[in-house]
């Protein structure tokens, strides 16, 4: 099975990237984050991602939005999109397949309101710890908006106190993972420092790898185990993010 998460940074302005990456891609499962649309700009809706059973769930004024997508030749049934009870901004949709439950997110950046972002973290860590009391297995992929280490950014981008390398955020995502889950790209590269997925979008920081990693697949535990591969797709052009794909035996 493979994995993938995008934050896509405006669907409208990356569609033709995204047809033409997913065609060669093909993930069975597809996480995207800040589409920036509501249902009805989607654009091609007919025919936009029409081999994947799809939950588009975009808010209004172009703003955040997520989407999630199950393949249908993997997937012959169409899963039951819901969302946890803290969704707000269209920020997360999940649905349950089996025994697993899958979950495309995009944490607020905290820029304008940290105090938001935090309180979103502190709900994100009760829900993991309720899935994992439930006997779930999670499989969490987005945008997360926050660096776990200094080793998931670049040496001069690291700086005390900046949002997205706060203790307290690190501390609340750490605790979200703490329930049975596996950071899949730290299980494969657990020294690696140049793994990034985010650059900022100018000074061609992105050719120089000037960037932080933000972008995640959380698995629970037991998938992790039969992972094969977790890779960043750097040249996949568009976004200012790269996705990441995660394929499991």
């Amino acid at each position: 099975m493979k994995i993938a998460t995008w934050n896509v940074n405006g669907l409208r302005a990356r569609h033709a990237q995204l047809l033409a990456w997913t065609a060669e891609e093909t993930p069975d499962v597809l996480c995207l984050q800040e589409i920036k649309a509501t249902p009805d700009q989607i654009p091609d809706p007919l025919t936009t991602l029409h081999e994947y059973w799809s939950y588009w769930h975009g808010g209004p004024k172009g703003y955040s939005g997520v989407s999630l997508h199950f393949r249908r030749e993997r997937f012959p049934e169409k899963p039951a999109f819901t969302h946890p009870a803290f969704d707000n901004e269209f920020r997360i949709v999940d649905a349950l397949v089996g025994n697993v439950r899958f979950a495309s997110l995009y944490v607020p950046n905290g820029g304008k309101d940290f105090a938001a972002k935090i309180a979103f973290l502190r709900q994100l860590e009760q829900w993991t710890r309720e899935r994992q009391a439930a006997g779930e297995q999670l499989v969490i992929a987005g945008d997360l908006n926050v660096a776990l280490t200094d080793l998931d950014v670049h040496s001069s981008q690291v700086k005390a106190g900046a949002i997205g390398q706060r203790p307290e955020e690190r501390a609340l995502l750490d605790g979200a993972i703490a329930h049975g889950l596996v950071d899949a790209l730290r299980r494969t590269y657990p020294l690696e420092s140049q793994t990034f997925t985010w650059w900022p979008p100018w000074r061609n920081l992105r050719d120089k790898n000037v960037g932080w990693r933000i972008d995640f697949v959380l698995l629970a535990e037991s998938l992790a185990q039969t992972m094969t591969s977790c890779v960043i797709r750097k040249d996949v052009p568009g976004s200012d993010h790269a996705p990441v794909v995660v394929e499991l035996a």
